[in-house]
């Protein structure tokens, strides 16, 4: 997720099953090596769970096979213009714009409190879960591995 003029990133992956969001906030940008970091590090607790990654083909995922290594998974890339392919990620990133509106640059101001948002989203009962929360979805399958979306 891109801030206004270019200005900020927050990488944004979430879980497919229950919906569970990880993010967090890249002041120089969107730099392949830096998205690759950020990934590898949101996702190694999970390792062992974690079976794949989609992602668009964008230039900040030119890093994907140190991702695929680090995290032995497999990673899979969408078709160019079509974002329904993660639709998931694309709902999730408008639920992050109530609190980091589109209109404005993403910053450390404004991303302050990126975890304690990501802490309401993950926590947000969801209509598509029977009204659950993702936290609790996927914590009681994180024994399980699980596909992930970035």
């Amino acid at each position: 997720m891109e801030g206004k003029k270019h200005k900020g990133f927050i990488p944004v992956v979430t879980e497919r099953v229950s919906g569970q969001m990880m993010m967090t906030y890249l002041p120089k940008g969107k730099n392949a090596k830096v998205v690759a970091q950020a990934i590898i590090a949101l996702l190694l607790p999970y390792k062992e769970m974690v079976l794949s990654i989609t992602v668009d083909n964008g230039t900040e995922f030119a890093e994907h096979e140190k991702v695929s290594k680090a995290l032995n998974c497999q990673i899979y890339f969408t078709h160019p213009y079509c974002s329904w392919e993660k639709g998931q990620v694309e709902n999730t990133n408008g639920l992050i714009r109530q609190y980091c509106p589109k209109k404005e640059i993403i910053d450390e101001l404004n991303t302050k409190n990126i975890k304690q948002i990501q802490y309401k989203i993950n926590r947000r009962p969801r209509k598509n879960l029977e009204f659950k929360r993702p936290v609790e979805i996927f914590y009681k399958f994180v024994n399980d591995k699980v596909a992930f979306a970035g």
